[in-house]
């Protein structure tokens, strides 16, 4: 698995595209922006691309999902309890001055325990609320995809509609601690951390392990 990490837009949202290097098949998580560099990416690399991923329906992650799904047909995945933020898009961006083309449809909904493969690579997805109510992770035995649950040295912020403290503390604890301490962390801002790391340093997380 190889792992291309894209700071894209105002808010440097991360957007990653992750390939199979046995078969060249691949998938888009978050395009929140600049889809000319991100397809760009995706040509360098070779990449068929199988399925586009989403974490959560925030602005900065789906800002231009809908110009991608035009540009590349591929189903859209994403959990169906964010839809209600996914609808709201137009008025997520008019609160920072910014406009959407469309509402972006979702192919597909996904829920805790479905698998997504693209060529010899198998996500597992984790329902990890608190963020949002519908965040997903995207893991693997080696890297979790996890949008705005947890950062280096931080957490998501739960002031948003839907947010909860209790719950994304609980879903980082529950789900996230469980994967083990040397799986690498890829959020949706910021550097790539660790399990570790973050139990040993995060000061949200210290407190109580």
């Amino acid at each position: 698995m190889f792992i291309e990490t894209l700071e894209v837009g105002p808010f440097a949202e991360n957007c990653y595209v992750v390939g199979c290097e046995a078969t060249n098949e691949g998938v888009i998580i978050d395009p929140g922006d600049e889809i000319d560099r991100i397809l760009e990416k995706v040509a360098t690399l070779k990449l068929e691309i199988k399925y586009i991923l989403i974490t959560h329906a925030h602005l900065d992650h789906v800002k231009e999902l809908s110009t991608l799904k035009n540009e590349i047909d591929v189903p859209v995945l994403m959990h169906r309890d964010d839809q209600f933020l996914l609808d709201g898009l137009p008025m997520q961006a008019s609160a920072f001055g910014m406009t959407v083309s469309a509402i972006p449809k979702i192919d597909k909904y996904i829920a805790e325990g479905d698998t997504i493969q693209f060529g010899d690579i198998i996500f597992r997805v984790l329902h990890t609320p608190g963020h949002s109510p519908g965040n997903v992770s995207f893991v693997t035995r080696e890297a979790a995809f996890v949008g705005d649950v947890l950062f280096s040295g931080s957490i998501g912020r739960t002031d948003l509609p839907g947010g909860d403290f209790a719950l994304l503390i609980q879903s980082i604890k529950t789900k996230l601690f469980p994967l083990g301490d040397d799986i690498v962390i890829y959020s949706g801002h910021g550097p790539a951390t660790t399990i570790k790391k973050e139990k040993e340093t995060n000061p949200f997380l210290i407190q109580g392990n």
